[in-house]
């Protein structure tokens, strides 16, 4: 019998509302993992009914700020303890590669340590007046309830980049996961009661977008939302919030380029090309998906590329020899294959790749596909695969590529494959993206700010930067003179 979860909603377990519940399946082996709750409309209500409680009580609302930075740092401490079981769970629930995991869940505590270290450092400032007697200063404050609503292919990382900087600036939260990844932000929220948190200050709704999704992004008593996921569903989110008045983060999609020119290291290029699309199956909100090479080396670079790709070992993302587990759900991996075969009626050629390999488990497989006799104007170029496929096209020219580059509705993130050190700075500069990386792909620290420009986003996740997104600036005003109003109907300063 597969295990069964209700919401964490208040520091204790409840069954949803109306009593139904999902299952969650292994994306490799088709096994039910376990079961979660189906929230609704009365389970968010009760989730953020119990934030809102905590948020007032002086529990959490009168703790100073350097205790909610231990409370944060015991937070971490916890997920470096239980690294090995949180990477196996996530492994099972989205299919991602149990080596990357451990990776990833290596590095995790440390984005709680940072947030525990800036707890205390949200400060505001004097500022100068006019008159000696009037003084006048500024103070950060907590939003409120925060609703955070967060996807299955990162759910560990994301979250935190949402559930972190909100607790460090004293407020509550609601999460939403995705329906195909719920069991390791449960665990999570385990963990931050574990850790000390108040109850109610970290609740969990497990369940579909349309039902428990649009129910916490609707409610009334939530102050912010914080969304990672598609541009289409990223839009609506922002529509709600501001007819409500109220702020939204937003890290929606990308179409990003991977720019290799004629004086790159080849070799690295290519690996980095790999690294931008295959890395995770593709499935990333910054996969360097459009490869531009420059045509002195293009057919350098294709081979390299193409040569890796072959070589990629597939198969069960649970053995350290895996290099490419499956994609998320079945609806991913018909979305992926649907496009290739877009591409192909629109010209393009299929170099490797293209179909699903031949695995010993049934899951949702797809081959790392390089597609060649692509341009700009292609559907499969212009829009999200989310998949390991890369379109990869020459160029001749620096002001080629940059137009080329930054003809997309997306400005997530962008790579650059360059020894020549004025070039790196130039493309630094003009490249539409939020993040430019220079002879690297993927890296990224909670100290570093992330923005997506144009369609990818709305506001910035990691670095000091964030913490704004979490607080509200308060200015204040207090007259020391005691003496009588000179005139009432004069502006003071």
């Amino acid at each position: 019998m597969t295990e069964q979860f209700d919401h964490f909603i208040d520091g204790r377990w409840q069954a949803p509302a109306d009593g139904q519940y999902f299952e969650s399946t292994n994306p490799a082996t088709l096994e039910v993992l376990y079961s979660a709750a189906r929230g609704t409309g009365a389970d968010v209500e009760a989730a953020v009914a119990a934030a809102r409680r905590a948020f007032e009580n002086p529990l959490w609302r009168d703790l100073s700020q350097t205790r909610r930075g231990h409370l944060l740092r015991r937070l971490g401490d916890l997920i470096g303890e239980h690294a090995e079981e949180l990477a196996r769970m996530e492994t099972a629930d989205n299919g991602k590669l149990l080596r990357e995991m451990r990776g990833q869940l290596a590095t995790l505590p440390e984005y709680y340590y940072y947030y525990a270290g800036l707890a205390d450092k949200v400060q505001g400032h004097q500022i100068p007046t006019s008159s000696v007697e009037m003084l006048n200063y500024t103070q950060r404050e907590p939003l409120g309830v925060v609703g955070a609503i967060t996807p299955w292919n990162s759910p560990l990382t994301l979250t935190t980049s949402k559930l972190a900087p909100a607790l460090a600036g004293g407020n509550t939260i609601v999460i939403k996961p995705s329906e195909y990844t719920s069991r390791t932000v449960l665990r999570l929220a385990e963990l931050a009661s574990e850790a000390g948190f108040p109850d109610g200050v970290v609740n969990v709704v497990t369940g579909f977008g349309a039902e428990a999704g649009a129910a916490l992004v609707g409610h009334p008593e939530i102050a912010k939302i914080s969304f990672t996921g598609s541009t289409a569903t990223g839009s609506a989110i922002a529509s709600s919030a501001a007819s409500r008045f109220i702020g939204c983060t937003l890290e929606l999609g990308g179409k990003s380029p991977n720019i290799v020119f004629e004086d790159a290291n080849v070799s690295n290029a290519a690996m980095g090309v790999v690294a931008g699309i295959f890395a995770a199956a593709g499935q990333t909100c910054i996969a360097g998906s459009r490869v531009f090479a420059h045509r002195s080396v293009y057919d350098e670079l294709l081979d390299k590329v193409a040569e890796r790709a072959r070589r990629i070992v597939i198969g069960d993302p649970a053995l350290d020899s895996t290099e490419l587990g499956p994609l998320a759900f079945s609806a991913q991996q018909d979305k992926v294959n649907s496009y290739v075969e877009l591409g192909v009626s629109e010209g393009a050629k299929v170099l490797t790749g293209g179909c699903r390999p031949e695995v010993d488990l049934p899951g949702y497989f797809y081959s790392p596909t390089v597609l060649t006799d692509v341009d700009n104007s292609m559907r499969v170029v212009r829009e999200e695969i989310f998949g390991p496929v890369a379109a990869i096209m020459p160029f001749e020219t620096e002001e080629e590529v940059l137009r080329l580059a930054n003809d997309t509705e997306y400005g997530l993130a962008a790579g650059v494959w360059t020894q020549n050190l004025a070039r790196a700075h130039r493309m630094a500069r003009r490249l539409e993206a939020g993040t430019v990386w220079v002879n690297t792909y993927r890296a990224m620290s909670p100290m570093s700010p992330r923005q997506g420009f144009k369609n990818s986003g709305v506001g910035i996740e990691h670095g000091i930067e964030s913490m704004n997104e979490y607080t509200r600036l308060k200015s204040v005003w207090i007259n020391t003179d005691e003496g009588p109003v000179a005139d009432p109907f004069v502006l003071r300063s």
